[in-house]
C-alpha cells in the first residue's frame, strides 16, 4: 500500500538569530513558494558524555529560545506558513549528536530527565501555538538504540501534551534502525546521502546515485505504511559537495555553485514526484535574505545562488 500525500511540505530550515523576525524577512520565503518552515530552538550539551541539556536561557539568541519561537511562529502563521517545531541538541565543538552516550546508569537517567524536560516544554508550546508538526529529536542514534523503553514512554508523554503530527529526524543511515516509526506520523530522514566523488557532478550522475536510496526508502515507506519526510536536505555550494553532503568543515572553501545546483535539481527530480514523499526542509535559510549567501558563499544556504531558482520552480509545481 502506498502511503500517499496529496500536497508537499515545501519547507526551509529557518535559522534562529539574535533578533526578532521582521515582516520583510518573510517575503523571500513567499517568493519561492514556501508553505512550511522548521523552527529550531536549541539545547546545549558540554560534551557527548554529559547528561545536562541547557536550554531557554538568557544567554541564548532570541530565536533559539521560547520567547523567540513564539514570535517567529506567530509571524509566519499570520502569513499562512505552517511550522514544524524541531527542538535540537547542540554538543560543544559541533560533535555529532548521534554519538551522545552516557557511561553509567545514573548518567543515563539524568540525560533522560533533562531531555524529557526539554522536549515536553516545546511540545506544550507547539500545542499552545497550534503548530502542525513536532519533530521529537534529531540524529540521536545511540541515545535511542541504548534506551528504547525510555523513548517509547517519552512518545506517550509527548502525545499527552501535543495533539498534532509527529516525526523524528533520523540521519540518512539511521532511519532503518529507528524503532518507533509506528508511533509517529512521518518517517523523518535527513537526506544527506553520499552520491558521487566528482568535483562537479552532473544532474544525471546525481540522479543515478540517488536511485539506490530512493528504492530503499520507498520499500521502507511502504512496509511501514508511512510517508517519508525529509526533515533536512541540501548541498553546500562547494567542490565535491555531493560526496559527503553532511560535511560542514570550515576548510571546505572552494565555491562551486554548479555542484550545488545540479545536486539540488537531482534531489527534487528523484523524490518530489513520488506520492510517498511528504516533502522536506531545505538546510538552511537565514532570515535576513539580502545579506545571506551569494555567489561567493560556500555554505549550505541556497539564498541568492542559482540553487534558489531551482527550489522556487520545484516548490511552485508542488505547493
Amino acid at each position: 500500500m502506498s502511503p500517499s500525500t496529496s500536497k508537499k511540505m515545501n519547507g526551509v530550515s529557518f535559522v534562529g538569530t539574535r533578533d526578532t523576525l521582521q515582516s520583510d524577512y518573510i517575503t523571500p520565503l513567499k517568493n519561492i513558494h514556501v508553505n512550511y518552515t522548521a523552527i529550531m530552538p536549541f539545547g546545549f550539551i558540554r560534551d557527548k558524555n554529559n547528561p545536562e541539556i541547557i536550554f531557554n536561557t538568557e544567554r541564548q539568541w532570541f530565536g533559539e529560545k521560547v520567547v523567540g519561537v513564539k514570535q517567529y511562529v506567530e509571524m509566519l502563521q499570520n502569513e499562512n506558513i505552517q511550522i514544524m517545531l524541531k527542538p535540537q541538541i547542540w554538543i560543544s565543538r559541533g560533535e555529532f549528536t548521534g554519538h551522545l552516550e552516557m557511561q553509567t546508569e545514573g548518567e543515563w537517567q539524568q540525560l533522560e530527565i533533562s531531555y524529557e524536560k526539554f522536549i515536553l516544554e516545546y511540545a506544550q508550546l507547539a500545542e499552545d501555538l497550534n503548530i502542525k508538526l513536532l519533530c521529537i529529536g534529531t540524529e540521536l542514534e545511540r541515545f535511542i538504540s541504548k534506551r528504547p523503553d525510555y523513548w517509547n514512554d517519552l512518545i506517550v508523554k509527548i502525545k499527552q501534551a501535543y495533539t498534532g503530527k509527529l516525526t523524528y529526524a533520523a540521519n540518512w543511515d539511521e532511519y532503518p534502525k529507528t524503532p518507533f516509526w509506528n508511533d509517529l506520523d512521518y518517517i523523518g530522514v535527513n537526506g544527506y546521502f553520499p552520491l558521487t566523488e566528482e568535483q562537479t557532478p552532473s544532474v544525471e550522475a546525481c540522479i543515478i546515485a540517488l536511485e539506490q536510496w530512493k528504492t530503499e526508502l520507498q520499500e521502507f515507506s511502504f512496509s511501514n505504511n508511512k510517508p517519508v519526510l525529509f526533515t533536512e536536505f541540501g548541498y553546500r555550494s562547494v567542490d565535491f559537495g555531493a560526496k559527503q553532503p553532511w560535511r560542514s568543515d570550515r576548510d571546505m572553501t572552494a565555491v562551486n555553485l554548479e555542484a550545488q545546483t545540479n545536486a539540488t535539481v537531482a534531489f527534487f527530480e528523484t523524490f518530489w514526484i513520488e506520492d510517498w514523499v511528504a516533502g522536506g526542509f531545505i538546510w538552511k535559510w537565514f532570515p535576513n535574505h539580502t545579506t545571506t549567501g551569494g555567489n561567493n558563499d560556500s555554505r549550505f544556504t541556497p539564498q541568492n545562488k542559482p540553487a534558489e531558482a531551482v527550489i522556487k520552480e520545484q516548490f511552485k509545481q508542488f505547493r
